[in-house]
């Protein structure tokens, strides 16, 4: 899976046509088998289409599955950040509200803080830069932490205790957001699809090729038609990969907030 992954990061498009390549390679091995069989009267026409049409109904349902699957993680990534960027700003208001040299500067980190946790969204999948920033996320939590705890011992009352609230409202957030962006497609289903796909093009090859008659035009523009689905699936359930990436717009947004709303 990381190798296939790894291909799809340096090109969609080879990954793309690396697929399409093993289907038509796959298709053709089944036909010349069904030619084989075809001369040899040794094929059973009408038991193979029955196995092909439960194949390719197989193929359809994990096509479903995967995609499924793909969209929920995608919807559940876009969602994290909404709810990560207004608890950063829900605490963001309530530290300037509170005041003093304190929730002034708890303000001031939790700016900081929507600004690092947007250049986490936005980052590739780089390995050390990950690290780095979940490393400087963890300490800028800790900073923010201190700074609200001597709020809550200065003036023990029901608005320093709705800003502690706030701003563990805010890490949890940013766990649950962390945890989304690190979720990728398991390779048991991955493969699951890979193989289904595979055997359908070759029970298909092998039931034309028992007919005695090669449809290529059409059977590439299958092929064609189920490698888009596949890429879009990959793309979608990689969270750092290909076109389908987690917008980090609503940050941006938060951060104009702060902008404009200065006391």
């Amino acid at each position: 899976m990381d190798l296939i992954t790894s291909i799809a990061e340096w090109s969609v498009l080879a990954f793309g046509l690396g697929l399409l390549t093993v289907q038509l390679i796959a298709h053709e091995a089944g036909f010349r088998l069904g030619l084989r069989a075809r001369e040899k009267n040794t094929g059973q026409g009408e038991n193979v289409g029955v196995v092909v049409a439960g194949m390719l109904a197989l193929l359809a349902f994990v096509l479903a599955l995967t995609l499924s699957y793909a969209s929920a993680r995608f919807t559940e990534r876009r969602e994290g950040t909404l709810a990560e960027a207004n608890a950063i700003g829900t605490a963001w208001l309530r530290s300037n509200a509170i005041g003093g040299p304190t929730g002034t500067e708890a303000a001031k980190l939790l700016e900081e803080y929507a600004r690092l946790r947007a250049d986490f969204v936005r980052e590739d999948r780089d390995p050390d830069a990950i690290a780095k920033a979940n490393n400087e996320t963890s300490a800028l939590q800790g900073e923010i932490w201190r700074l609200v705890t001597t709020i809550v011992r200065e003036r023990p009352d029901a608005i320093s205790a709705a800003l502690m609230t706030s701003v563990n409202e805010t890490f949890d957030a940013s766990t649950a957001e962390r945890f989304a962006l690190g979720m990728r497609l398991p390779w048991q289903i991955f493969w699951l699809l890979i193989g289904v796909m595979l055997l359908g093009m070759a029970a298909l090859g092998y039931q034309f090729g028992l007919k005695g008659r090669a449809v290529r035009f059409l059977i590439f523009l299958l092929t064609v038609v189920w490698t888009a689905i596949v890429v879009d699936i990959l793309d979608l359930a990689s969270p750092r990969l290909g076109s389908f990436r987690t917008d980090a717009t609503v940050y941006d947004w938060t951060i104009q907030g702060f902008q404009s709303s200065q006391p």
